[in-house]
């Protein structure tokens, strides 16, 4: 079994990575201060943010380690390599390449690749991935969580698409190592308008549904 790293560690401990695509890059402190008062402190910015290295940048060094602060859609090493050298602290792929893995190791960085077969879950798994994000997950369903640990329980699984503010706990229930959320979280329309306090209120409500299943 893969020891964990003090990343992925901090990754189950906060629970929810809150999958962030942002059309105005000047949007990306002001949100993340929110989404960290409504207690989800994992930001995984995606690589769709206009300027993403330098967002990766100004959170990472404005928030320290209260935010853990990774990068997605990452589908290259040199992305992985610009994202890391920006203060990415983990690496989120939508889908499994083991070349990413290999690189982002001798970095210390973790990197989590998306995977939707139980082979290919095992597979990268055997590569180094020490989590594995199941994408798209709500063409699964939460069955498919308990089905796959049943013979394989080392495995370590993120469920990103169909996790919504309520649902998250019942995602965790089923055997999610901890979860990733985007659009139910982060509100199109509040953002558009600069209403942060929105994603407070919706971060409140994915963590209180996540620690109800935990306790």
């Amino acid at each position: 079994m893969i020891n964990l790293s003090p990343t992925i560690l901090e990754i189950e401990k906060r629970a929810a990575l809150a999958v962030v695509r942002l059309s105005d890059p000047e949007d990306a402190l002001p949100l993340t201060e929110a989404l960290l008062k409504g207690g989800v402190s994992a930001i995984e910015i995606t690589l769709s943010t206009p300027n993403t290295f330098e967002v990766i940048h100004k959170v990472s060094t404005s928030f320290g380690k209260d935010v853990l602060t990774g990068v997605g859609s990452v589908t290259n090493i040199n992305q992985a390599k610009q994202a890391i050298d920006s203060g990415a602290e983990y690496v989120v792929c939508p889908v499994f390449k083991p070349e990413i893995i290999s690189f982002t190791k001798k970095s210390g960085i973790p990197t989590i690749p998306g995977c939707f077969t139980p082979t290919e879950i095992q597979t990268a798994y055997e590569a180094g991935a020490e989590v594995i994000k199941v994408f798209p997950a709500d063409s699964l369903g939460m069955k498919f969580f308990k089905g796959v640990k049943a013979p394989l329980p080392h495995l370590n699984l993120i469920p990103t698409g169909g996790v919504s503010l309520t649902n998250a706990g019942e995602w965790i229930k089923h055997g999610a190592f901890a979860v990733g959320v985007g659009s139910s979280l982060m509100d199109k329309k509040a953002i558009e308008e600069k209403n942060f306090s929105k994603l407070t209120e919706n971060a409140k409500i994915l963590m209180d549904s996540i620690h109800q299943a935990k306790n």
